[in-house]
Protein backbone atom coordinates (compact mmCIF):
# COMPACT_ATOMS: atom_id res chain seq x y z
CA UNK A 1 0.00 0.00 0.00
CA UNK A 2 1.11 3.52 -0.71
CA UNK A 3 1.20 6.16 2.03
CA UNK A 4 -1.92 7.98 0.82
CA UNK A 5 -3.90 4.74 0.77
CA UNK A 6 -2.79 4.03 4.34
CA UNK A 7 -3.75 7.54 5.46
CA UNK A 8 -7.17 7.22 3.80
CA UNK A 9 -7.76 3.88 5.51
CA UNK A 10 -6.84 5.33 8.89
CA UNK A 11 -8.98 8.41 8.27
CA UNK A 12 -12.00 6.21 7.53
CA UNK A 13 -11.44 3.99 10.58
CA UNK A 14 -11.15 6.95 12.93
CA UNK A 15 -14.20 8.62 11.35
CA UNK A 16 -16.38 5.64 12.28
CA UNK A 17 -15.59 6.04 15.98
CA UNK A 18 -15.70 9.84 15.85
CA UNK A 19 -19.20 9.81 14.33
CA UNK A 20 -20.49 7.58 17.12
CA UNK A 21 -18.89 9.74 19.81
CA UNK A 22 -20.11 13.06 18.41
CA UNK A 23 -23.64 11.73 18.01
CA UNK A 24 -23.81 11.26 21.79
CA UNK A 25 -22.90 14.85 22.70
CA UNK A 26 -26.03 16.36 24.26
CA UNK A 27 -26.79 19.91 23.11
CA UNK A 28 -28.39 20.71 26.47
CA UNK A 29 -24.95 20.20 28.06
CA UNK A 30 -22.94 22.24 25.52
CA UNK A 31 -21.86 24.76 28.19
CA UNK A 32 -20.80 22.12 30.72
CA UNK A 33 -17.15 21.79 31.66
CA UNK A 34 -15.51 19.43 34.15
CA UNK A 35 -13.06 22.02 35.46
CA UNK A 36 -12.58 25.80 35.06
CA UNK A 37 -9.40 25.23 33.04
CA UNK A 38 -11.14 22.75 30.71
CA UNK A 39 -12.90 23.61 27.48
CA UNK A 40 -16.67 23.61 27.57
CA UNK A 41 -18.21 20.51 25.99
CA UNK A 42 -19.36 22.37 22.88
CA UNK A 43 -15.87 23.77 22.22
CA UNK A 44 -14.21 20.38 22.64
CA UNK A 45 -16.76 18.56 20.47
CA UNK A 46 -16.52 21.24 17.77
CA UNK A 47 -12.74 20.89 17.78
CA UNK A 48 -13.02 17.12 17.34
CA UNK A 49 -15.45 17.69 14.46
CA UNK A 50 -13.22 20.22 12.67
CA UNK A 51 -9.90 18.36 12.93
CA UNK A 52 -10.30 16.46 9.62
CA UNK A 53 -10.19 19.88 7.93
CA UNK A 54 -6.52 20.03 8.92
CA UNK A 55 -5.87 17.54 6.11
CA UNK A 56 -7.18 20.08 3.60
CA UNK A 57 -5.32 22.96 5.24
CA UNK A 58 -2.08 20.99 5.32
CA UNK A 59 -2.30 20.03 1.65
CA UNK A 60 -3.36 23.47 0.40
CA UNK A 61 -1.19 25.84 2.47
CA UNK A 62 2.39 26.05 3.66
CA UNK A 63 1.61 27.24 7.19
CA UNK A 64 -0.88 28.32 9.80
CA UNK A 65 -0.03 31.61 11.44
CA UNK A 66 -2.28 32.33 14.41
CA UNK A 67 -1.17 35.99 14.34
CA UNK A 68 -2.67 36.56 10.89
CA UNK A 69 -5.43 33.92 11.06
CA UNK A 70 -7.03 34.09 14.49
CA UNK A 71 -9.04 31.02 15.39
CA UNK A 72 -12.82 31.38 15.38
CA UNK A 73 -14.62 28.09 16.04
CA UNK A 74 -17.90 27.41 14.26
CA UNK A 75 -20.92 28.13 16.42
CA UNK A 76 -22.70 24.78 16.60
CA UNK A 77 -26.29 24.83 17.86
CA UNK A 78 -27.29 21.14 18.00
CA UNK A 79 -25.95 17.60 18.05
CA UNK A 80 -27.18 17.10 14.49
CA UNK A 81 -25.32 20.22 13.35
CA UNK A 82 -22.19 18.97 15.14
CA UNK A 83 -22.29 15.62 13.34
CA UNK A 84 -23.02 17.32 10.00
CA UNK A 85 -20.08 19.67 10.54
CA UNK A 86 -17.82 16.69 11.17
CA UNK A 87 -19.10 15.04 7.97
CA UNK A 88 -18.35 18.20 5.95
CA UNK A 89 -14.83 18.51 7.39
CA UNK A 90 -14.15 14.80 6.94
CA UNK A 91 -15.44 14.68 3.34
CA UNK A 92 -13.38 17.74 2.37
CA UNK A 93 -10.21 16.40 4.01
CA UNK A 94 -10.73 12.98 2.42
CA UNK A 95 -11.32 14.50 -1.04
CA UNK A 96 -8.09 16.51 -0.82
CA UNK A 97 -6.14 13.48 0.35
CA UNK A 98 -7.57 11.37 -2.48
CA UNK A 99 -6.35 13.97 -5.02
CA UNK A 100 -2.91 14.29 -3.44
CA UNK A 101 0.27 12.77 -4.79
CA UNK A 102 2.84 11.05 -2.59
CA UNK A 103 5.26 13.89 -3.39
CA UNK A 104 2.78 16.38 -1.85
CA UNK A 105 3.41 14.77 1.54
CA UNK A 106 7.11 15.63 1.67
CA UNK A 107 6.87 19.42 1.49
CA UNK A 108 7.28 21.32 4.72
CA UNK A 109 4.50 22.97 6.67
CA UNK A 110 4.86 25.43 9.56
CA UNK A 111 2.74 26.19 12.60
CA UNK A 112 3.48 29.64 14.00
CA UNK A 113 2.27 32.66 15.87
CA UNK A 114 3.93 35.57 14.11
CA UNK A 115 7.67 35.24 14.52
CA UNK A 116 7.36 32.40 17.02
CA UNK A 117 7.58 29.08 15.18
CA UNK A 118 5.96 26.19 17.04
CA UNK A 119 6.93 23.52 14.54
CA UNK A 120 7.99 22.85 10.98
CA UNK A 121 7.26 19.36 9.72
CA UNK A 122 6.53 17.49 6.52
CA UNK A 123 2.93 17.55 5.39
CA UNK A 124 2.79 13.82 6.10
CA UNK A 125 3.81 14.45 9.73
CA UNK A 126 1.22 17.22 10.11
CA UNK A 127 -1.56 14.98 8.75
CA UNK A 128 -0.52 12.22 11.16
CA UNK A 129 -0.47 14.78 14.00
CA UNK A 130 -4.00 15.83 13.05
CA UNK A 131 -5.12 12.19 13.23
CA UNK A 132 -3.45 11.87 16.64
CA UNK A 133 -5.22 15.05 17.76
CA UNK A 134 -8.56 13.52 16.74
CA UNK A 135 -7.87 10.46 18.88
CA UNK A 136 -6.53 12.55 21.77
CA UNK A 137 -9.43 14.98 21.90
CA UNK A 138 -11.97 12.23 21.26
CA UNK A 139 -10.62 10.47 24.37
CA UNK A 140 -11.01 13.74 26.27
CA UNK A 141 -14.57 13.92 24.98
CA UNK A 142 -15.12 10.38 26.26
CA UNK A 143 -14.14 11.50 29.76
CA UNK A 144 -16.59 14.40 29.55
CA UNK A 145 -19.39 12.07 28.44
CA UNK A 146 -18.52 9.55 31.17
CA UNK A 147 -18.70 12.30 33.80
CA UNK A 148 -22.13 13.22 32.41
CA UNK A 149 -23.15 9.55 32.70
CA UNK A 150 -23.63 9.18 28.95
CA UNK A 151 -22.85 5.66 27.65
CA UNK A 152 -19.73 5.58 25.51
CA UNK A 153 -19.39 3.86 22.16
CA UNK A 154 -16.48 1.51 21.65
CA UNK A 155 -13.42 2.78 19.82
CA UNK A 156 -11.19 -0.20 19.09
CA UNK A 157 -13.55 -2.79 20.49
CA UNK A 158 -16.54 -2.63 22.81
CA UNK A 159 -16.64 -0.04 25.57
CA UNK A 160 -17.54 -0.88 29.17
CA UNK A 161 -21.05 0.30 28.28
CA UNK A 162 -21.27 -2.23 25.44
CA UNK A 163 -19.77 -5.28 27.13
CA UNK A 164 -20.13 -7.51 30.14
CA UNK A 165 -16.70 -6.48 31.43
CA UNK A 166 -17.89 -3.45 33.39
Amino acid sequence: MQIIELLLKEMEQEAQTTRKMLSRVPADKFNWQPHPKSMILKRLATHVAELPSWVTMTLTTSELDFASSPYNPKDIKSTEELVNYFEECWADGKAHLEKAQESDLTGSWTLRNGDEIYSTSTRYEVIRMAFCQIVHHRAQLGVYLRLLDIPLPGSYGPSADESDFS
